[in-house]
């Protein structure tokens, strides 16, 4: 049989242990669950409040890529040099409307400008105004129900009509360009310019 060892005392300086009471325990348990739920429900709230405007996002984007017809304003400056569109200044009246698919992307551009507005358009696109056509309404049906352009009979804007297309080598675009000229001091210029991806 092996002698039992001596116990060791507690050292002077630390106080005794007290055994926790009920109330005690309850508090300990109670502030241990809130930092659990803390610590998993914020990040877990915030997970759920970003899907929800990532979601929100895409709806707005979704519902901007899938309207139709032309919208009010100015096509962006990446817009204006891929597709070779260039809006004169001073024009106003701007609108425009871009789609894509895997065969051919387009983008449907109108404003209103001066003559010598025009005569810089054409220009910027390598033309003068010698090669508009009048009576050649170049923008085609398909086109032309895409946008709601109308451009002879009954609903279009009164006055003749001048046309040009020019044809250039992929990738570069096609621009089909008609120009109203109703208004005599402020041409309306319609511009189809399409090109294969």
């Amino acid at each position: 049989m092996t002698p039992d060892l001596p116990r060791q005392a507690e050292p002077p300086d630390e106080p005794s242990r007290r055994t926790e009471d009920r109330r005690h325990v309850i508090r300990r348990r109670s502030l241990t669950l809130l930092i659990i739920v803390l610590l998993i429900g914020v990040p877990a709230g915030y997970l759920v409040i970003s899907a929800n405007q990532s979601r929100n996002s895409g709806k707005d984007k979704e519902a901007k890529y899938s309207a139709t017809g032309l919208t009010e304003g100015w096509p962006s400056k990446l817009q204006r040099r891929l597709y070779q569109v260039p809006v004169p200044h001073p024009a106003n009246q701007v609108a425009y409307y871009e789609t894509n698919n895997w065969k051919t992307s387009r983008l449907y551009v109108q404003f209103q400008t001066t003559h010598e507005g025009l005569d810089t358009f054409l220009a910027d696109i390598g033309m003068r105004r010698d090669d508009l056509k009048e009576g050649d309404i170049t923008i085609g049906a398909r086109d032309r129900a895409v946008t709601g352009w109308k451009f002879s009979g009954e609903g279009s804007r009164p006055g003749a009509y001048y046309g040009l297309v020019h044809k250039q080598e992929n990738p570069a675009p096609t621009l089909d360009v008609v120009v109203n000229t109703g208004n005599p001091t402020y041409p309306m210029v319609y511009v189809v310019s399409r090109t294969v991806p």
